[in-house]
């Protein structure tokens, strides 16, 4: 493709987070918006009025009718896959929110099915690019804090029973996948996942619902995770909580100590040196919720320029399913406990 040439682009599903899609697709020059879906006819016309492109209200019809480059989907969880594998057979190129699918054979699914049809699949891990992790990540990297022995990850937000019922789909088992973990917790996880580096040994979980009428997904989990390569990681995520707080990742490593989050991060080596790094939001977009942060447009920036073969997709769907897998393995030792 010539590189000069705008990618074509469509977002499929266009509820509270595709604002963080539709300001990057916006913003880029290398992207061009042509159209979005929503089964919510009302919801559909009105974004597709304010960035004067047109609107569907069923996704097999928009993939059928344009040629698109790529598309973002920004739906129900359970729908991911599902969507994604459609587009594949289309020849179009999907970004996908996480979590990539409720259940693991379904992303594995869509991985093959991806590389069946020779198109880039990429799922939103957007925190992974803040600065905090990012420093963390250098420093691990470069050999200065040495190897991590152990980790821990805390979560402690709010979400209410009136937030539930605001949706059709979330606190369900079999449209969202679960809670607290699936929901929330998901970005820690994935984010100590980005720093240990390792195949998975051993789960081992707890889950409970101690705080909510509407739903029956868990609101608490907490549990121990084994590596490979010997590393320990106890997690601990609650949505009972009054605010969201700053999560915090502690990294205990042979040199040092990483203490950080999405926004901040300071690291203590064993000789006394400090280091720390900052999360800047002078380049604030898209209107979004705190938590998300200011990074989907680096994220989706790195995707085109993959799909332009200027560099290698980052956060591939192949790359995507190890923090998958860790969270459906959550699941299926934590939701025996919560039954």
């Amino acid at each position: 493709m010539d590189k000069s040439v705008k990618f074509r682009v469509g977002v499929i599903g266009v509820g509270r987070v595709s604002c963080m899609h539709l300001s990057s697709i916006d913003i880029l020059p290398e992207t061009q918006l042509v159209c979005v879906c929503d089964n919510k006819k009302e919801v559909a016309d009105e974004v597709a009025k304010k960035y004067g492109v047109k609107s569907y209200y069923d996704y097999k019809e928009m993939l059928d009718t344009e040629k698109l480059d790529a598309v973002h989907l920004c739906l129900p969880h359970y729908l991911h896959s599902k969507v994604a594998c459609y587009a594949f057979s289309k020849g179009v190129n999907v970004l996908t929110e996480k979590p990539m699918d409720v259940d693991y054979e379904s992303a594995v699914n869509a991985v093959e099915t991806a590389k069946k049809y020779g198109v880039q699949f990429g799922v939103i891990f957007q925190c992974r690019y803040n600065n905090a992790p990012q420093c963390v990540k250098k420093a691990l990297l470069s050999g200065k804090l040495g190897k991590i022995i152990t980790a821990r990850s805390i979560l402690t937000w709010s979400r209410s029973d009136d937030y539930y019922s605001h949706s059709d789909w979330k606190g369900t088992w079999d449209k969202e996948g679960g809670g607290v973990v699936i929901d929330q917790a998901i970005h820690s996880i994935d984010l100590v996942n980005f720093m240990v580096d390792s195949d998975i040994k051993t789960v081992s979980c707890h889950m409970a619902n101690r705080g909510h009428q509407k739903v029956v997904v868990e609101d608490t989990a907490e549990g121990l995770i084994t590596y490979e390569n010997g590393v320990k990681y106890a997690f601990y995520c609650m949505n009972n909580y009054g605010c969201d707080e700053p999560i915090e990742i502690r990294l205990y490593c042979e040199n040092g100590k990483a203490v950080f989050g999405y926004d901040d991060a300071y690291i203590t080596y064993n000789d006394g040196t400090t280091e720390e790094a900052h999360q800047d939001y002078t380049e604030d977009y898209g209107g979004g919720k705190d938590y998300w942060g200011n990074k989907h447009i680096k994220q989706i920036k790195q995707f085109y320029n993959a799909l332009a073969g200027k560099e290698e997709l980052e956060m591939s769907g192949q790359v995507a399913l190890k923090t998958h897998k860790l969270i459906m393995d959550i699941y299926k030792i934590g939701k025996e406990s919560i039954k």
